[in-house]
């Protein structure tokens, strides 16, 4: 991983869960919940557990009330872009509108070769459902964030239902995705209930259900 990484994909993509897992596994300093689109399943419900790993939480909820929908973003998300010591993951709102929040740091971002943009794509979500629509959201991404896609994560997945040739499906049409926007699958994630053999494209993840299990 880069000093920042910045994960973006439409609702219900995985996105948060894998940002909290990410943020787990590589010790980050800073998670910042950048979604200010969709109050629910976003990874500010586990604030209690990133102060325990020593990992600062940046959202935009009212102190004690998880369900609060503020659309503002906090000042402190700006910080792991000017000081570049920290490490940092953003999760940002679903579709191209969650991207336009990253125009305010624009000005603060010097160092664009220390930074990653992960597009998830999780294959059976309607607005993900094929190479076309994909390749649409990223460069519509790509246009209200003002900064690249740098690579892809395949989170295709049915939760219980999942199979390893699902998780293929989602591979195959990502590496044509890939093949014409020139990005590689960073990551393959895998539910950690599931034992696939692989070989899968990129780092695998296992994943832990930690969002969800907060929110349900």
């Amino acid at each position: 991983m880069k000093r920042i990484t910045i994960l973006a994909g439409h609702y219900g993509s995985g996105k948060s869960e894998i940002s909290v897992n990410l943020a787990l596994a590589n010790q980050i300093d800073y998670i910042v919940d950048l979604d200010i689109i969709n109050p629910y399943f976003r990874s500010r419900a586990l604030g209690e557990l990133f102060e325990e790993r020593g990992i600062h939480l940046v959202e935009s909820t009212i102190k004690g009330m998880l369900g609060s929908d503020l659309p503002y973003v906090s000042g402190e998300a700006a910080v792991p872009f000017v000081n570049k010591k920290l490490t940092a993951i953003y999760d940002l709102g679903g579709t191209e509108n969650g991207g336009r929040v990253l125009i305010q740091f624009k000005d603060r971002i010097t160092d664009r070769e220390n930074i990653d943009l992960f597009y998830v794509v999780n294959l059976y979500r309607p607005e993900t459902d094929n190479k076309d629509k994909i390749i649409r959201a990223i460069r519509a991404l790509e246009c209200e964030a003002q900064l690249p896609v740098t690579g892809l994560i395949n989170n295709t997945n049915l939760m219980q239902h999942t199979t390893e040739a699902i998780v293929m499906e989602g591979q195959a049409v990502l590496l044509e995705v890939g093949k014409e926007l020139d990005l590689p699958i960073v990551y393959t994630v895998i539910e950690e209930t599931h034992h696939f053999p692989g070989p899968f494209a990129g780092e695998t993840i296992i994943l832990s259900r930690i969002v969800a299990e907060k929110w349900l």
